[in-house]
């Protein structure tokens, strides 16, 4: 048999209630809702695991930096925090080697994690030359980008 409703101890009054129970809702309001991030995302739509480099205009001159392994159907940021510049410049490719997402501008990777500050003479100083997509995010705070399959052997502008 079930229970009768009791109300609480001392609350003689609807209206009583009703104000405790939005107060307390109120409370209970920061705490279960998630904070705002501020990131460059990636996210990768495909069905393998995919290597990212990034770069980006810094006080110290251009910088690209990598990499991100991010597995398929997931999502990583970046760049975190708020987001200093409008433009942000990516490049990936496939584990496997067969799928890549270029642009036409030029900065230095490496074939292993890397940070290299500058865009000039990348094989005289040891590294690849890429091509980056640019990404303007119109000096928003955060910015996704959404990689997802490309044609085996391709290159993909997401």
């Amino acid at each position: 048999m079930p229970m009768p409703f009791r109300p609480i101890v001392g609350i003689r009054s609807p209206v009583a209630a009703l104000f405790i129970a939005a107060f307390a809702s109120l409370l209970a309001a920061p705490l279960l809702a998630a904070p705002a991030r501020a990131d460059f995302r990636v996210c990768n739509g495909t069905q393998t695991l995919v290597g990212v480099a990034v770069g980006q205009r810094t006080p110290d001159g251009w910088v690209s930096e990598g990499w991100w392994r991010i597995p398929a159907t997931t999502c990583r940021s970046v760049v975190e925090g708020e987001l200093q510049s409008r433009y942000y410049y990516l490049y990936a490719e496939d584990a496997e080697g067969l799928g890549r997402w270029a642009g036409d501008i030029d900065m230095c990777i490496a074939e292993n994690e890397f940070k290299i500050v500058g865009v000039a003479d990348c094989f005289a100083r040891g590294f690849q030359k890429m091509g980056f997509r640019e990404y303007d995010t119109g000096g928003q705070g955060s910015w996704m980008v959404q990689l997802t399959e490309s044609p085996r052997g391709g290159t993909e502008q997401p």
